[in-house]
């Protein structure tokens, strides 16, 4: 595993933010790690990332423990903080060469050169960064966490900021590092998630309240499954409400027919269709969008 957080806790006086969470992340996995403000995942991220002591429990980054053997854990880590620390009275390449030097880089020339043309600052390099737009200190910010090639990195809001074409290129970007790099995601963007991440966990008040695959999320938040049904034959909406397992009908559209209800009633709509001599030219289940999701899973109560 390339992220292990067991029972981490973390108590501000007397306020309890994060509340033993659990979790791991696989090696090449982009996980989507998400929240409503206050919940607690900028803590996490910042135990992960060593900048403050966890109250309880245990985190580890390739196997080093980010409390005991703080450095080495961050060898093997890249951050993006949400706030992109910069220093803006230096040139773009001249930031970067000094943030390789401090990560100890081989043959960090090259190294900045490979970091300046994979996020896109060629024509920016000469420029001082208290000169860029937001959109491209973003870049700057992307490229020093990539710098000393870290197997681990942690992004908090990468595309903040970014026009919507520099978004689409961010987002390849972080998808093909995905293929070789475990990353960690947060983003209040749920089109993001979606575009970038094949896994979620969602924090809500301190505890983890979802950790899955979008698809599976989507279809389990509810506990309810809904279908779309378009008949050859008029079908009788009164009827079809006493499908069992069926909870509600609507005609959605001229021919289409929404279906509500327990998990499996398609099997009974297909029962139902045979017995009343109906012939079915299409079914399909109906998703959840993941903000429906995060909504329910987070709304407070």
């Amino acid at each position: 595993m390339s992220i292990v957080v067991s029972g981490l806790t973390k108590i501000y006086g007397a306020q309890l933010a994060v509340d033993a969470i659990t979790f791991s992340v696989n090696p090449g996995e982009v996980l989507g790690f998400l929240g409503p403000n206050g919940a607690g995942k900028s803590t996490t991220m910042k135990i992960l990332t060593g900048y403050i002591p966890q109250t309880a429990g245990k985190a580890s980054v390739c196997g080093f423990d980010v409390e005991r053997q703080s450095l080495e854990a961050r060898k093997h880590l890249g951050y993006l903080a949400e706030n992109n620390p910069l220093y803006t009275d230096l040139y773009v390449k001249e930031f970067l060469s000094f943030v390789a030097g401090l990560n100890g880089v081989k043959n960090k020339a090259s190294r900045v050169k490979e970091m300046i043309w994979l996020t896109g600052l060629e024509r920016e390099q000469s420029k001082k960064i208290g000169a860029l737009s937001k959109g491209y200190r973003q870049r700057v910010g992307i490229a020093q966490a990539l710098l000393h090639n870290p197997e681990v990195l942690i992004l908090d809001e990468p595309t903040s900021g970014l026009d919507p074409n520099q978004l689409a290129e961010v987002r390849q970007m972080i998808r093909d590092l995905g293929k070789e790099k475990t990353v960690i995601l947060s983003t209040h963007i749920m089109q993001e998630v979606q575009a970038i991440c094949s896994r979620v966990v969602i924090i809500n008040k301190g505890k983890i309240v979802a950790d899955d695959a979008i698809e599976r999320l989507q279809h389990k938040a509810t506990g309810e499954t809904v279908i779309l049904v378009i008949f050859k034959q008029a079908a009788d909406k009164d009827k079809l409400l006493k499908i069992s397992g069926v909870k509600s009908v609507n005609l959605s559209g001229e021919k289409t027919w929404k279906i509500t209800g327990q998990k499996g009633i398609q099997e009974a709509v297909f029962e139902f269709a045979v017995a009343n001599q109906l012939t079915i030219t299409s079914l399909s289940e109906e998703q959840q969008s993941l903000e429906e999701v995060f909504k329910e899973l987070t709304r407070q109560v």
